[in-house]
This record gives C-alpha cells, structure tokens and sequence, in this order.
C-alpha cells in the first residue's frame, strides 16, 4: 500500500497526487464514465491539475484516490465536498473510472470508508448525494450503505436526449450507527 489513509478488506484511500490529473482527466472524458457526473464538458490535464492544487489546501473538501489493496491500481475516486463544520454535513461524491473495475463491490466499500470517515472522525451528523435516475448501479450501493431517499429534482439533467430526474439520497449519523457491523 501506497500512503494509505483509510484501510478497507478489498481497497484502500489515499490522498490524490498531483501526477494522478493524468488518469483522472481520461476517465472524466469518457463518456461512459461521465454519464454519471455532473461534467459534460471536456475536462483539459491543466483544469484537472489546478484542483488538485485547490484541494491540497482546501478545509471544505476530502477528496481520495481508490486502490485495490491486492494490486495498487488507482480505479477511482471519491470524496467527501462542501463540508460544512457549523451544520456538520457534506456532500458525497465517487467514481469508478477503471470500467473493468466495475460491478466488483469496490465503490460501495469506498463509500462505507468514507461514511465512516464522515462521522466517525469529521463528526459529521449527515452526508448527502445526488445521483442520476438511470445509475441503477449507484443507487444500489448507495442504498446498501444505508442511504435513504429524500427527494427527487425532477427532469434536474439533460442526457441523452432526454431530460431525467436527479435523486437525494443522504444518511445521518444515527442511521449509520444503527445500521454499521459490530466489531
């Protein structure tokens, strides 16, 4: 393991680097990968460069590299952003850039570390996300971790063609209590 920060069975989180713009900015343009962001806009290495810089010295957000503890691949990455200490929330965010990591469980174990990470050590009391109607995918891991739906943005995203709801979904510290395995 690499700099490690948070230690999961099948992955853990580092701290992005600035050499990993590179990698990101290539799954941020893929449209298969991006098709569940907010981003439709090509992302430029310098952009991709500039935040990394931004986040090294930013109070509001955590953002992590994913790797698989087996191999230390970089597959993705995930992050806890506007983190608000008076209100004690953040929003949720992660992908899964590397397309044949997908579907192995890796991103619902990032986002159990980052839950816990959220309450356990930022003493937050709710994280939230936005998430696509048409991320199947993401709604299931989100809601294995024990997020609840709050609300819909109806017809929120133009995709496709077409416009299509965005869902908030969120956790609050009790229900993940409640809900985290006993060791």
């Amino acid at each position: 393991m690499k700099n490690p920060f948070l230690i999961g069975q099948q992955i853990y989180l580092r701290p992005l680097e600035r050499a990993d713009a590179l990698v990101v900015a290539a799954w941020f343009n893929d449209p298969e990968v991006n098709r569940t962001l907010r981003r439709y806009l090509p992302l430029m290495l310098q952009t991709e460069e500039a935040f990394l810089d931004k986040l090294a010295a930013s109070e509001e957000n955590v953002v992590l590299g994913i790797m698989v503890r087996q191999t230390d691949q970089f597959i993705g990455v995930t992050g806890l952003n506007q983190i608000d200490p008076k209100n004690r929330n953040a929003a949720f965010g992660i992908t899964i850039g590397e397309k044949n990591e997908w579907g192995k469980g890796y991103g619902t174990e990032a986002t159990r570390l980052m839950v816990k990470f959220a309450f356990e050590t930022l003493n937050l009391h709710r994280v939230w996300l936005h998430v696509y109607e048409y991320n199947p995918r993401g709604l299931h891991a989100y809601e294995k971790v024990g997020f609840r739906v709050e609300g819909r943005l109806r017809q929120d995203t133009y995709r496709e063609g077409r416009y299509w709801d965005t869902i908030t979904m969120g956790i609050l510290r009790d229900e993940w209590v409640a809900q985290a395995p006993s060791s």
